[in-house]
């Protein structure tokens, strides 16, 4: 889900406003049972569309992510992260799909099938993809096992290179091919999986290695395991000093010094700092999903990384993608603007994301007071029934003239009939009053005017004779 848009505020406001002039243009005519039924209908369908309203907020907005490779581990850690997630209440949810490999994540995520996915750099088909952290980089080591003799890349001219990863690592191998013109140099290279490793180098079929792996103790145990040590030699890493011009030319590659030591400690492997290539691993979001769920995502996977790290070491190297906007023209898979925003500490604040929600809020409460109002005055309104109107009290006054038989009679009866006309004026100056029952208002007044001075009149010719 995404959050209610400003057009939608709009469309609750302008529909609370109508129900309000609605109800204050209610009659009361209908029946009192019949009144209290309908406003009572139309509360528990306001407050249907408010719980609905809500639910629809404040429900946690569920992403589907692509994540594989080769040892699986990708996608038990995204799990991990995915239920870490769920347990503190997030506002973003994960599905994680395992696609098997970070190649196939890339394609289901090309494909459309899913909103996230962990791919790497050089993957192709990312034109819709913005990069929300980069969850580690892959180091491209080629490694010469003991007993082979090549320090450099021209010692490689005649060998057999065995590509671990097979396709994932080809544009590896091709930008390798342009760079240093390996197919003149009769250079070949074989595709193998990692259970093939130890047969292919024991029955000769390859010399090299080339292995595209991230710098973890877990992986650097497994590379040292594939070469036991024998006392007599040991490993070696052929430099890649063009790395800085194939990094300028792909650009989903980097120049990395890898540090002395890096693979063994004693002797150190390698034993001076060594150039070679590295490329990231990207979590990847489509450009489509809105600026606050990839922040929140954002800093969901940054806080919940913590908790991880001593299970799953390699979460330590998370880090923000390039957030310079002066070169992001450059960036291969440019940085999604919410990702963005948390990292460089510019996210919205509760005024800034919610300000127009505020403004249509407090229109929405005006309306519903008035609503609230119109609608108790409704129901409570009195059933008049002919007698009560003015005219029909006028009329029934008359009898009382007629009858009186004192002035202090008369008076009372006058008093009357000047609140009544009071009444009515004050209705006429808020514009409530009819025309027409003004007129004939005015007639029943001049006539009862004419009967209060004849019946003065007869009482006061009274008192004299009795006098």
């Amino acid at each position: 889900m995404s959050p209610i848009g400003r057009e939608q505020y709009q469309q609750i406001a302008i529909g609370a406003g109508l129900l309000a002039v609605v109800a204050a243009i209610a009659t009361g005519r209908l029946p009192r049972w019949l009144r209290t039924t309908l406003v009572i209908a139309l509360v528990a369908l306001g407050a249907g569309a408010g719980l609905f309203a809500y639910r629809y907020v404040s429900n946690p907005v569920t992403l589907t992510i692509a994540a594989g490779s080769l040892d699986g581990d990708v996608p038990r850690i995204m799990a991990a992260l995915a239920s870490r997630m769920a347990s503190t209440d997030s506002g973003v949810r994960l599905k994680v799909v395992d696609k098997g490999t970070a190649a196939d994540a890339a394609k289901a995520f090309s494909a459309g099938d899913v909103d996230l996915a962990v791919v790497r750099a050089d993957a192709g088909g990312l034109s819709t993809a913005q990069s929300v952290v980069v969850f580690t980089r892959g180091v491209v080591l080629i490694v010469v096992p003991p007993g082979i003799s090549i320090s450099d890349m021209d010692g490689l001219k005649g060998k057999t290179i065995g590509v671990v990863g097979g396709q994932m690592n080809h544009r590896v191998v091709d930008a390798l091919k342009e760079e240093y013109d390996l197919d003149r140099a009769k250079v070949q290279f074989k595709d193998l999986a990692v259970g093939d490793i130890p047969q292919a180098l024991k029955s000769k079929q390859v010399s090299v290695l080339l292995v595209v792996m991230p710098i973890s103790e877990k992986y650097l145990a497994m590379l040292r395991a594939l070469f036991p040590r024998n006392g007599k030699s040991n490993l070696t890493l052929v430099s890649i000093e063009s790395a800085g011009a194939i990094a300028a030319v792909t650009r989903y590659y980097e120049s990395f010094d890898l540090p002395k030591g890096t693979i063994q400690g004693s002797p150190a492997i390698p034993d001076d700092d060594l150039t070679t290539l590295r490329v990231p691993f990207y979590l990847v979001a489509k450009k489509t999903l809105s600026d606050d769920v990839v922040g929140s995502l954002t800093k969901a996977i940054m806080e919940t990384r913590r908790d991880l790290t001593s299970e799953y070491p390699v979460l330590k190297q998370i880090s923000a993608p390039n957030t310079d906007k002066d070169d992001d023209k450059d960036t291969y898979i440019p940085i999604h603007p919410g990702a963005a925003a948390y990292f460089d500490g510019s996210q919205k604040t509760f005024l800034d994301r919610y300000g127009d929600q505020l403004t249509y809020g407090s229109m929405i409460l005006g309306s519903l007071a008035s609503i609230f109002a119109a609608a108790w005055k409704f129901m409570t309104k009195k059933e008049e029934g002919p007698e009560s109107l003015p005219l029909m009290q006028l009329y029934a006054l008359k009898d009382h003239l007629y009858n009186a038989g004192s002035e202090a009679e008369l008076a009372a009866t006058e008093q009357r009939i000047d609140e009544i006309f009071k009444s009515e004026l004050e209705k006429h100056a808020r514009g409530d009053a009819d025309a027409t029952n003004t007129g004939a208002l005015g007639l029943a007044m001049q006539r009862l005017t004419d009967v209060i001075a004849q019946k003065r009149a007869t009482l006061s010719g009274k008192s004299q004779l009795q006098a």
